[in-house]
């Protein structure tokens, strides 16, 4: 039986593992932390369990992705904590910069909020949005292999384009076709400012870019997270990770933490092994890769292909500059939402993406209230985070440190004074404030410079296909659907299902 090892215990690898080990393959997880999930882990500091970065958790629907997650790997139930008797809160609250405060709800409120908020502007766009994204998240539930990589996937994808249609033929449309190569802002043509406000500061934490740039179609349906559920999951969002991790030991496989890859070895080009900073080796007939472009072709070294091998300065797109703060529980207003995005009146639509993040933008998520085991007793943990570009907090730290502690100190304070249009004496309830860069998210997840979230989505062909040499492959947020925790795990399924089929062709050749 060949051996498959993955590095990385993010939730894209953790569901390609979970899936192979249920088929009797023979896979091992190496996970250089203590925890897993990556950017999508919850970690414990001082009594506090904070969300590492991703906060949302969404496509736990039936017949959704993470429900598509669960039957493919045995796993019975996700633990997510039920909802209070009653409305459900929204997904989110968006406090626009004129002070506005707008609800995303899920159900059928969302178009009063809609037409209250934007007015038939609104709902022209989010119709628009809605429609389109209806097709491509039935798209995405087939499964396609985008892009594909071989005769045998063009084929496969043909199908699915021809089933997909034959669904519903009016999603041949010629406006849909040219979604496909415009942007969002297309369908913003004469929307009042308010509305392309709340539209960029949405995609800027779902497409990594703002309507300007981000594609319509991905972005479509990136907008369409409050709408397909945000749920909340006991424990954190880590929660996800950690079931994965159990799915892979109850079907056979092993997860083994502390083990850093830094060496993938090859002979004749083909995975013979890996190494890891404990003087490990591994034997490896497949090596797939939990890791952005960057960190793998520093693993592949000279056998890296070409593609990765051009691969040079700091990862396009964006780091995350973080605050975990713990807050009294009496300063948080009663039944306040539990996820808010702030957008601050720096942040006017159609600026550079720099004017945009760096803290003009600010995302807030809270613990429920009454979940104990996430903070001592009286508090709440509050997770804050903002886009931020890598090469100047880089350059910082290692030429100037004092003016990265300023730096630093700056944002923190930027932070803090965008919550408090939330929660109004944040700091002064507060006994932990601890900020962290992209320098900390390096340290800790080992993504390369602190890199977050995956590329930009300006268009639909920049998707990385999983495949990247003979034995070698790539999943995360780097591939085909892309970004949140759902989409890396479509992404999971897709590649074990791949190599899976690449067995079952294999034996069918002895």
């Amino acid at each position: 039986m060949s051996k498959i090892i993955l590095i990385g215990a993010g939730v894209g690898g953790l569901t390609t593992a979970a899936i192979l080990a249920r088929a009797g393959m023979d896979v091992t997880v190496l996970e250089a932390h203590i925890y897993p999930g990556g950017c999508a882990g919850t970690f414990y500091h001082q009594g506090y369990r904070f969300d590492a970065g991703a906060t949302l958790a969404g496509g736990f629907y039936p017949g959704g992705p993470m429900d598509i997650v669960a039957r493919a790997t045995g796993i019975e139930n996700w633990p997510i904590s039920p909802t209070p008797a009653g409305d459900p809160a929204p997904a989110m609250v968006v406090h626009l910069p004129e002070g506005d405060a707008v609800p995303r709800f899920g159900d059928a409120r969302r178009h009063a909020e809609h037409r209250a908020a934007f007015g038939s502007a609104g709902e022209r766009f989010f119709a628009w949005q809605e429609h389109t994204a209806d097709a491509l998240w039935d798209f995405a539930l087939r499964n396609p292999a985008w892009p594909p990589q071989t005769l045998t996937e063009t084929a496969h994808l043909m199908g699915h384009i021809t089933r997909w249609l034959g669904a519903d033929v009016r999603r041949l449309s010629p406006a849909l076709l040219a979604d496909a190569f415009r942007p969002v802002a297309a369908h913003l043509r004469g929307a009042p400012e308010r509305l392309r406000q709340f539209v960029d500061g949405q995609l800027l934490i779902s497409a990594q870019t703002t309507s300007e740039r981000a594609n319509a179609l991905y972005g479509a349906s990136a907008l369409d997270l409050p709408r397909r559920g945000v749920v909340h999951l006991t424990g954190g969002i880590g929660a996800i990770a950690d079931t994965l991790v159990r799915a892979v030991r109850a079907n056979g496989g092993q997860v083994i933490f502390r083990q850093e890859v830094t060496e993938i070895v090859f002979e004749r080009g083909k995975p013979v092994a890996v190494k890891t900073n404990k003087g490990q080796v591994f034997p490896a007939d497949t090596i797939i890769a939990n890791l952005p472009p960057w960190n793998l072709a520093r693993l592949m070294g000279e056998q890296a292909p070409r593609v990765l091998k051009t691969l040079v300065g700091p990862p396009e797109g964006w780091g995350a500059f973080m605050v975990y703060v713990g807050v009294a529980e009496e300063a948080i207003p009663k039944g306040l939402a539990l996820h808010h995005q702030v957008i601050e009146p720096g942040a006017q639509s159609g600026k550079l993406l720099s004017e945009y993040g760096e803290g003009r933008t600010v995302f807030l998520s809270l613990t429920p209230e009454g979940e104990k085991n996430r903070a001592p007793e009286g508090f709440r943990a509050v997770t804050m985070s903002t886009h931020t570009a890598l090469e100047p907090w880089w350059t910082l730290y290692q030429h100037d440190r004092a003016g990265y502690d300023a730096r630093k100190q700056a944002y923190l304070d930027r932070m803090l004074a965008a919550a408090e249009r939330v929660i109004p004496h944040v700091r002064a309830a507060a006994n932990l404030i601890m900020p962290g860069t992209p320098i900390t998210f390096q340290r800790f997840t080992r993504r390369e410079a602190g890199w977050v979230g995956g590329v930009p989505q300006t268009n639909l062909f920049r998707a990385w296909g999983p495949r990247l040499a003979p034995g070698v492959w790539m999943v995360g947020d780097s591939i085909f659907p892309g970004q949140s925790t759902a989409a890396v795990a479509l992404g999971g399924v897709r590649v074990a299902t791949t190599i899976l089929g690449g067995e079952k062709r294999a034996e069918t050749r002895y």
